[in-house]
């Protein structure tokens, strides 16, 4: 007689603390430290890397759980934890951009020195206006895979776009006055 997968682990279907779990909580205690390293060293190496230990245990945690027993809060909390890491990096990501972009123009306007709006920019705001706003209306909220996009490419251009102002800024910061 074969055995069922997981059967032989013995961890049934109601089971909490389970190896599988464990990684799933370990991903979740681990946000803070990806928060903290975006928001203060992003881009880095190091932020990269705990980045991709913090995505890669998504796999991990799915194999224990194929191997050892799927269970219904593994269910409920690895997609959880997913969602949770993903828009942690992608709020401290948008957010991040947001005060250095703020901060620069204002110490640069101090300077008397201006950086206008690339055209990028109003791009940009658009995007990330178009994915709250399609979060929220109820006729495109349950598409999610739309609304995903929509945020993946405002995140996309909140990148470039930040990137541009930082840029921008020291072309004019050096140019003779």
């Amino acid at each position: 007689m074969a055995l069922e997968a997981g059967a032989d682990a013995g961890f049934g279907p109601s089971a909490l603390a389970t190896p599988a779990n464990a990684v799933t909580a370990a991903r979740l205690l681990a946000t803070p430290l990806m928060v903290v390293l975006i928001a203060r060293h992003s881009p880095s190496w190091p932020t990269f890397a705990v980045w991709c230990l913090i995505a890669s245990t998504d796999g991990l945690d799915g194999y224990l759980a194929r191997r050892q027993g799927a269970t219904r809060s593994g269910a409920f909390l690895d997609p959880l934890a997913d969602k949770i890491c993903v828009l942690a990096a992608l709020a401290t990501l948008i957010a991040g951009r947001e005060i250095v972009q703020t901060v620069w123009r204002t110490r640069l306007g101090r300077r008397g020195i201006s950086v206008p709006a690339a055209p990028m920019a109003k791009v940009k705001t658009l995007f990330q206006d178009l994915a709250v706003g399609g979060a929220l209306l109820p006729w495109t909220a349950s598409h999610e895979g739309l609304v995903q996009a929509t945020l993946w490419v405002a995140v996309v251009l909140t990148l470039v776009t930040g990137a541009q102002y930082l840029r921008d800024g020291r072309h004019a910061a050096a140019a003779p006055a």
